[in-house]
């Protein structure tokens, strides 16, 4: 493998040692640090990565905002979470968009796998991480949602009328009353207020 990664953790144990892991089995691989997250963003706008290993407990990162930042920044690019936290927080970070979890008392052995596997198919989750990935999408009425319904729903929450959601999606206000009528039921929900709340809350 010759691809170029970042990793990104305020330790530099850490790094050096994921470093010394990952160039030991991979010696083509190229290898950058960060040290906190504003160096993340800024290796990110003027370098390209095909990975980046990003510690999610680093100073400036927060994870409603981190995962979609940083993708804007690079739309390619594969992060892979790397932490000390519950795999149950790691779900957060997946639904934001990040290609996989690794938990900091992972062995040399499940480090190498993870980076090979997600550069080659794009994602890497362990085993025991998979079942809470889909109790989660269970738990979740928005996964209920087509991406249609979703569409309507976002500009409702944003405060659009029926009459606003007709005329930039280019439909029948009858049809965005059905949608709305859906949306509503899928959602559980019995009211605007309601709706938004609901938006506020997955957000």
């Amino acid at each position: 493998m010759n691809e170029r990664i970042l990793i990104a953790d305020d330790h530099y144990v850490v790094r050096a040692g994921t470093s010394l892991v990952l160039e030991t089995a991979y010696p083509e691989l190229k290898i950058d640090f960060a040290e906190n997250y504003d160096q993340v963003k800024k290796k990110l706008g003027s370098s390209h990565y095909d990975l980046l290993i990003l510690d999610i407990d680093m100073p400036g990162t927060q994870y409603k905002k981190m995962i979609p930042e940083l993708k804007n920044i690079q739309n390619d690019l594969k992060i892979l979470i790397f932490s000390g936290y519950d795999k149950d927080v790691a779900i957060q970070y997946i639904r934001e968009g990040a290609e996989g979890y690794l938990n900091k008392q992972s062995s040399e052995e499940e480090i190498k796998n993870a980076v090979k596997t997600v550069i080659e198919k794009g994602y890497f989750y362990p085993a025991e991480l998979i079942g809470l990935i889909i109790q989660n999408k269970r738990n979740n009425p928005v996964e209920k949602l087509s991406s249609r319904e979703y569409e309507i729903f976002k500009l409702l929450a944003d405060g659009n009328g029926n009459l606003e959601i007709a005329n930039r999606l280019n439909i029948q206000m009858s049809t965005v009353s059905t949608y709305k009528k859906r949306i509503f039921q899928k959602l559980d929900v019995a009211n605007i207020a309601e709706l938004i709340k609901a938006y506020e809350m997955m957000h």
